[in-house]
């Protein structure tokens, strides 16, 4: 199985940005963990602060991945892009976040992802992303 985790603007600051919302631990550390984790699955990782460029990764691994774990940050709200980039490819996709996006801004309380995606997990810290591989190995 092949998983490819792609995450959004600002998430290269985890350990560093608003620790409260987002704990004190960096990705590259928790990926290396999920690896370890799960060695039975082939898993990438990729990060852009980019739109175009989130969108192009979709573009390229959404036909030979089976699954995309999505957390597109602040796009999430905002990008009819990345919703048909994932709407458009073969691979099923899952949304995360990190934190309980209800219990912040209003403009968090809606994702033009979700419609999109096989489900949505948030507000489990790190959590969400080993709940999606779960789902993955459950599913596929």
């Amino acid at each position: 199985m092949k998983l490819a985790i792609i995450n959004g603007p600002n998430l290269n600051l985890l350990g560093k940005r608003e620790p409260n919302i987002y704990g004190n631990q960096d990705f590259e550390s928790y990926f290396k963990t999920l690896q370890q984790k799960y060695p039975q699955v082939e898993m990438v990782y990729y990060q852009s602060n980019v739109e175009g460029e989130i969108i192009n990764k979709i573009h390229e691994i959404g036909f030979s991945f089976d699954g995309i774990i999505i957390n597109a940050g602040a796009y999430t709200h905002t990008s009819v892009a990345i919703a048909d980039a994932l709407k458009s490819v073969t691979a099923k996709s899952i949304e995360v976040h990190i934190s309980n996006v209800f219990k912040r801004e209003e403009v968090r309380h809606t994702s033009l992802l979700s419609p999109v995606v096989e489900g949505t997990i948030g507000g489990l810290g790190l959590h969400s992303y080993e709940l999606a591989v779960n789902y993955f190995l459950l599913t596929l």
